[in-house]
């Protein structure tokens, strides 16, 4: 596994070198796109948020380093793919200097290439806004799973690369908005307490907000 992607643009690395609270609005916007034998895809990207490791509650990295969330604390870069409810990869980008364990969650986006092989990957849904709408769906659109956990972000014909808008022309900017993580709790349960999901306002493939619903085992809360 290796830290940092080598084949960035100077603008993606140096977004990609700040904190995920910075970074996350930043990639709102941006393309991210998947090359493999069956083809390309390409997401532009509506809907992130943002996780901080060790300093964050609902992070994978708060309670230290593991194998399944080590590629969280390389350099940022990198992309961790993880796998949930048994079914389900998610896909974020690691940001910040090696060691932090920042990532942004890729929460939603508009397939913009590559539309016929997001069908065929994602043949439950139900029209094009749904191709990508929600991390999993978004991870499947890009045809992305645990195999390519850790895997450098590079530039184009990579297996991933990430490109920004160009700067000064990017007119989504004034549209971005900012609340709580979609079914993430802080302490005590309140989610309001970490407002880092980010999105642009008014697009269709932004995915809908759940709040954070308390689990109890033996007549405790639990997350």
């Amino acid at each position: 596994m290796a830290g940092g992607g080598s084949g960035l643009t100077p603008d993606v690395a140096e977004v990609l070198a700040r904190d995920s609270l910075q970074a996350a609005p930043a990639l709102l916007g941006a393309i991210v796109t998947t090359t493999s034998p069956e083809g390309t895809v390409s997401v532009r990207l509506t809907e992130v948020e943002a996780y901080r490791g060790e300093a964050d509650p609902g992070s994978h990295a708060f309670r230290g380093r593991t194998a399944r969330n080590a590629s969280m604390f390389e350099a940022g870069g990198i992309i961790y793919v993880y796998f949930t409810y048994g079914m389900h990869h998610c896909v974020n980008v690691v940001t910040g200097p090696e060691g932090l364990s920042r990532a942004v969650l890729m929460r939603g986006g508009e397939v913009v290439a590559g539309v016929e092989l997001a069908r065929r990957r994602r043949p439950a849904a139900r029209n094009d806004r749904d191709l990508a709408r929600g991390p999993a769906r978004l991870c499947a659109a890009l045809g992305l799973d645990r195999s390519d956990d850790g895997t450098a972000l590079g530039g184009p014909g990579s297996r991933v690369s990430l490109a920004l808008p160009e700067p000064g022309l990017n007119p989504e900017a004034a549209r971005i908005r900012t609340g709580p993580r979609t079914g993430v709790a802080g302490p005590g349960g309140d989610g309001e307490a970490y407002p880092w999901r980010f999105w642009l306002e008014d697009e269709p493939t932004v995915s809908p907000y759940k709040p954070a619903v308390p689990r109890r085992r033996a007549g405790r809360a639990e997350r």
